[in-house]
């Protein structure tokens, strides 16, 4: 299914790319997670609403 002609291919390169920018976003927004204090993190997770 996802072999090597997939990655060399105008897709696949936009799969991997997409891919990246995904865990580099993971990776920047669990970074800034835990930079803050616990209480923080607390009194923060309590005001999400769901739509």
């Amino acid at each position: 299914m996802y072999d090597r002609e997939f990655f060399t291919s105008k897709l696949g390169l936009a799969a991997l790319v997409s891919i990246a920018a995904m865990v580099a976003f993971n990776i920047v927004a669990l970074s800034h997670q835990l930079d803050q204090p616990q209480e923080t993190r607390i009194v923060s997770a309590s005001m999400v609403e769901l739509a």
